[in-house]
Order: structure tokens, then sequence, then C-alpha cells
């Protein structure tokens, strides 16, 4: 049955087509969801063809016993080694028998659907570990899902569809890994799940960017942002912000400059002085959304290329980097909210602050500004504001005597007394006349001195690999 490109194959369609190839033969084992998966393989028909084996332990002293001791049962640690140890046994006990017919797979996921009191969202990890030819090395792909369902049934019935999706897409789509991910929110209703990681592993994706492939996720609108650490690599992000007081940058970083770093800096001199800030524990990422990578006025032109540049220099400075489709700061900060429970800070320049008091921007609440601003700065959130010099009249712009419209004027002086506006003092005076733009222009024009104007590191990444040389691809 060829039916390996067909895009309306529904998800009954899907996991028969998969029971039908007996060349594919594999392990499935659940924890905490429920057999949501295995269910679609034994309800459409020809599972023998397909399963070797399901599998379940709910239990905790069960779980350890089969995979080992973990300090959390929902984690990439767990599911990591579920697959290990799944396909392992699958390998060892049929290979001899099967192996020079069949394409082995061992699929997991370790989840947690909505809580009975229906207080916590759920949320898990999906894996599958599979040969992509008879007799090939074994390659993996990874996910981390948000489940969005109202009730407990409405996530397992999305963990049933999403597991079929990725088996499928492994098998059939592992050529074209950007269909792959696309296809992993087959048949499912919007808003009832988000794929905020991807990743692929083993020689059926060589040559993939992890990277690429969360852009690919946020711009298809299947998770609202996406988390790479500081060495580049794709992280959920619990991982990195839970119970952590966390200050973000937002900016284009096209490049980044010696004023994008002497900000930061300040900031976190500021922000770690703020009572129930942990300097220790303190979390600086750095973020762009999708309205940075695109041109101005269109909605698609990524430069898939650029955004791995600016990636690169970020992580060459030692910062996280977290890609986002939010346009406007209150849907930034519920993001943040949404993953810790400490104090949050955002750092930007005098020009953004501006921007943050146009009235269009929130058009689409019933509040207007005032809605925007009461979900933008409830628990305390604190906007630290980076001076401006204006080239024309050379007048210095700060947070203290910025101007806002007269209407606006009460509103600004209310946020700025109490503290949730403050100018970032103790700043470098000669960072204040860079502009990236200008910056920009010398360095695709190989004018001397624009190396002094950015970090070392990021001048030294530059010149090695001819980053930012050309015009961005407007295809």
């Amino acid at each position: 049955m060829n039916n390996s490109l067909n895009p309306t194959f529904d998800t009954h369609q899907k996991a028969l087509s998969i029971n039908m190839d007996s060349a594919k033969y594999g392990t499935l084992a659940e924890i905490g969801g429920g057999q949501e998966v295995a269910r679609w393989f034994f309800r459409v028909g020809g599972a023998s063809g397909t399963v070797a084996k399901t599998m379940s332990a709910y239990d905790m002293a069960f779980s350890d016993a089969i995979y080992g001791v973990c300090q959390r049962y929902v984690s990439r640690q767990r599911v990591s080694t579920m697959l290990s140890h799944e396909y392992g046994l699958l390998k060892e006990r049929l290979a001899p028998q099967r192996g020079h017919a069949s394409r082995f797979f061992a699929f997991a996921d370790t989840v947690r659907t909505r809580s009975f009191s229906g207080k916590q969202n759920g949320q898990g990890w999906v894996g599958i570990r599979f040969q992509h030819e008879v007799g090939a090395p074994a390659s993996q792909i990874l996910i981390h899902v948000q489940l969005w369902g109202k009730e407990s049934i409405e996530d397992q019935e999305t963990l049933g569809v999403l597991g079929i999706n990725l088996i499928y897409g492994a098998y059939h789509l592992h050529e074209q890994p950007e269909a792959l991910v696309a296809s992993l929110a087959d048949h499912l209703p919007q808003n009832r799940l988000e794929i905020d990681m991807v990743e692929f592993t083993g020689p059926a994706f060589r040559g993939v960017d992890n990277r690429l492939m969360c852009l690919r996720l946020v711009e298809r609108g299947l998770a609202n942002a996406a988390i790479f650490d500081a060495q580049g690599a794709m992280i959920e992000p619990s991982e990195l912000f839970h119970k952590k007081p966390v200050l973000l940058q937002r900016g284009h970083f096209r490049p980044v400059t010696r004023l994008t770093v002497d900000m930061l800096e300040r900031a976190v001199s500021q922000f770690v002085q703020e009572p129930n800030v942990d300097p220790g524990d303190l979390v600086i990422v750095q973020e762009m959304s999708l309205q940075h990578l695109r041109h101005a006025g269109q909605k698609k032109d990524i430069d898939a290329q650029d955004f791995l540049d600016r990636v690169d220099c970020l992580s060459a400075l030692g910062y996280p980097v977290v890609l986002s489709n939010y346009d406007v700061f209150h849907r930034l900060a519920a993001y943040l909210f949404r993953q810790t429970s400490q104090p949050i800070a955002l750092c930007f320049g005098v020009p953004t602050l501006l921007e943050l008091f146009k009235e269009h921007y929130y058009q689409d609440l019933d509040g207007g500004i005032l809605e925007a601003f009461g979900r933008l700065f409830k628990h305390e959130l604190k906007c630290y504001t980076y001076p401006w010099k204006d080239p024309l009249s050379g007048a210095l712009i700060t947070a203290d005597n910025l101007r806002v419209e007269p209407h606006l004027r009460h509103l600004y002086q209310y946020l700025h007394e109490n503290h949730f506006i403050q100018p970032i003092r103790d700043y470098d005076p000669s960072c204040l006349p860079l502009q990236a733009a200008a910056i920009l222009k010398r360095l695709q024009e190989e004018e001397p001195g624009w190396e002094k104007e950015v970090p070392a590191p990021v001048a030294s990444l530059i010149r090695e690999r001819g980053l930012f040389q050309r015009p961005l691809n407007r295809s």
C-alpha cells in the first residue's frame, strides 16, 4: 500500500497502513496517559503485524524496576531510558529471526494528562527510536508536548493521534523533516496541544539542524515558543525556567552590539538587588520574535540561515535563546508567568518603551492598553529601560524624562513611580551612539572599525564564518 505521501490520510488510515506493512515491527511503552497509541493499532485491526509488545508501568516501583530510578517520571531522562531499554530488548530478542526483513521501532511516552482537579494542564515526552532501512542503525525523534485539553479524556485522545502521527511520519517522512514536523498535528483540533521541542538524531536525519526544526514549529503555529540553551541544543521550558527568576532581553540581534551587552549587564545588576531575586538562580535569556525575523510588511519570508546566524552569535556570548511568536509584551509575559512563579524582568531601550505605549497594538483587547498593562505588570514584572540619545537634537531620553501621549501621562507616571518601569543606570555612555543597522552596513561594506562596536566573541565569529554578509533571502 503506497500511501507515504498521501496528505489526506486520517489517523485510522495511518494506523492501518502501518499495520499492513509487515516490515514495520516494534514495541510501544506508555506511562501516565494510558495506552492510547497502542489502542489505535488494535482498533483498526491487523496489529499482530506491527506490535511485538505493549506495556505500561504506572506504579513507580514497577517503573523503577524496569527502567531504573529517576528524579522525575515525566521527563526527558525517563523517555530516553524507555526507548533505550525497549529498543535494546527488541533487537536482542527478535533480530536473529526478523532482522533481515524488519525495520524495528520502539515508541515511548511518559505523559501527565490534565489533573483530576482540573487546575493543572497536561504535558509530557513522546519519542520513537527506529530503523529507517532494514539493518540500519537506529534514528530517533523526541518531542515535548504541552496538552491543553479541558478534560483528561481530551488529552488522552490527543496523545493517541499524536503518537500515530509520529510513528507514521518517522517511517514515511524522515527524508522530509519539515513535512514531518508539520504532520505531527494532523487531524487534531486547534489549541489542543503545543509541541515546544523536537529533536532529530541518527542516520535518517544527517544534516538536519534541530534549531531550524524548532523554528518551523513556531512558524507553523505548533508552538508559541522554542528554546535553545547556551550550546544551541533544544530544551523544553521547565528545564530552563522552573522556579527561577528570569531576566529577558528582546531584540533583533543583527548583529549583537556592545550596547546590547551593556544594556543586559546593567539590567542584571539592578534586578539582582530586588529582595526576592536570588542571583545564583537567575536565568538570563535573549528572545527574538518571528516579527524580528520577517521583513517589514511580509508574513512568511523568514531567512533560515539568517536566523541560525543570529542564534550562533547569542550562543557565542553564552546566553540561551527563546524564539517566540509573541508580537506584544503582555503575551510574552503570560508565557513566562506560566513557566515560573519567581520574579520576572524585561529589558529594552527607550524606543521600545515608546512603542509599548502605542494603543493600536491593543485593539484586540476589550480593555485596550489598560487591559494589556494589567496583564503585563501583574506579579510585579519589572521593565528596565536603556537610555536613548536623539541623533538630531542630541537630547538624552531616559525612563525618568520620557514623554508619552498626554492622555497616557498619568498611566506612565503610575508605572514609573511604582518602579514597574525603571531607568537603567550606570550605563556606558560610549554605547549610546551604536546602531545595529549602521554597524551591519559597515560590516557588509567591509569598512574598518565595525569590530570594535560588537562584543569580541561575536566579532570573531562573524569574521571566521562570514556572517551577515549577504542580503536577507526574499524568495
